[in-house]
């Protein structure tokens, strides 16, 4: 017996389907997919719309641009008078460095800029020379061209240094010196001999329970007390060794978290191999440790930068501290003369953190093995 089907009544004609690309599919999908997104969105819109032309009239509309003169920024509603920002500019970046020896610092921003540039670009041929000119001669190099003393240059002291060169200098020098010392005291803590155990835990937990304003005013007042009479320590040494070791504990223990993320038969296999501890921990270990905790490194790494304005309470002159110095300054003197510079600062600092939190994404996606969840 034979079946058959035949329609016999056409369907009616449907909707034809929703869009899936172009800006209206991304409106419709991204912000009013649902009730509840609709109205957040229109809520966020309305905030913007309360907050954006206040903040652009006093950022542009009505700033006063580089060029214009302290009766403009004196002017009844006046924006941010940026005039004063370029009139102060120089101390900004050098401090009290003398003028007539910027040329010193500029050509320690180009080589450090050369040298790092290509260092943290992983294609970027001469890798290995081009580490040790960064962390070997670049550091030598710089110290005698800042300093002076040396080749008939004029002896700068370090109380003349200031501004954006001094929160560069114990950033770079707290970040890279913590790196190594965080390392071993992450293998430290992982260590089975008791002495070498112990002796890392007492130096993590000692440094990570006292704030780092704590230990810069140990740094600068409280060390000075102890040292034998007529020695004295450069107080900017001082910070940069307080901001190092307080950074190399909580360093440590980011990748200790790397280090136990990994699972015991990697540490077998590299056993199995024939390979000693060290030749394990180099090749095998620590890549596999340090790629996982990207992150947190990274993060170590921007509240560190963001930390050393803490060195203006013991008398150094970074970035945050000659932007507060400069604020009063009467000759500029204006209604929106210190929040100008605050702003300022704050753009600074968040190009540098922004820079290093873009890098981490761009290394985590390279460096992805397929492992991410």
């Amino acid at each position: 017996m034979e079946h058959a089907y035949v329609r016999d009544t056409m369907v009616d004609a449907r909707q034809p389907p929703r869009g899936t690309e172009g800006p209206i599919a991304w409106l419709r999908r991204s912000l009013f997919a649902s009730p509840s997104d609709t109205l957040l969105t229109i809520l966020g819109m309305l905030f913007l719309l309360w907050a954006v032309p206040p903040i652009y009239n006093f950022l542009i509309g009505h700033a006063v641009m580089p060029g214009g003169t302290v009766e403009q920024c004196r002017a009844e509603g006046a924006g941010a008078c940026w005039a004063y920002i370029y009139a102060r500019f120089n101390f900004f970046i050098y401090g009290f460095y003398p003028i007539d020896q910027y040329w010193r610092p500029n050509i320690v921003f180009v080589l450090g800029a050369a040298l790092i540039v290509p260092l943290l670009m992983p294609s970027a041929p001469f890798k290995r020379i081009n580490a040790v000119l960064f962390f070997v001669v670049f550091p030598i190099v710089a110290f005698y061209l800042l300093n002076g003393g040396v080749f008939g240059m004029t002896h700068v002291p370090t109380e003349q240094w200031g501004g954006l060169l001094v929160t560069l200098i114990i950033s770079l020098v707290g970040i890279i010196c913590s790196i190594p010392i965080g390392i071993l005291l992450a293998l430290g803590r992982q260590s089975k001999l008791p002495i070498i155990k112990t002796l890392s835990v007492m130096f993590i937990e000692l440094w990570r329970a006292v704030p780092l304003i704590t230990v810069l005013f140990m740094a600068s007042i409280m060390l000075p007390l102890f040292m034998p009479t007529g020695t004295t320590v450069d107080k900017l040494l001082r910070a940069l060794v307080g901001v190092t070791l307080f950074s190399s504990a909580y360093l440590a223990e980011t990748v200790r978290g790397g280090l136990q993320a990994l699972p015991r038969g990697q540490y077998e296999a590299g056993a199995s191999l024939g390979l000693g501890y060290w030749k394990r921990t180099y090749f095998i270990i620590l890549p596999q440790a340090l790629k996982h905790v990207i992150p947190g490194i990274v993060n170590n790494f921007i509240a560190l930068f963001k930390d050393t304005s803490l060195v203006s309470i013991v008398g150094i002159f970074d970035l945050l501290n000659t932007v507060q110095s400069a604020s009063s300054d009467i000759n500029w003197s204006s209604p929106t003369q210190a929040v100008t510079g605050y702003v300022f600062a704050a753009a600074v600092f968040w190009v540098f953190c922004f820079a290093m939190s873009r890098y981490s994404l761009w290394m985590e996606r390279r460096l992805d093995t397929g492992h991410k969840r």
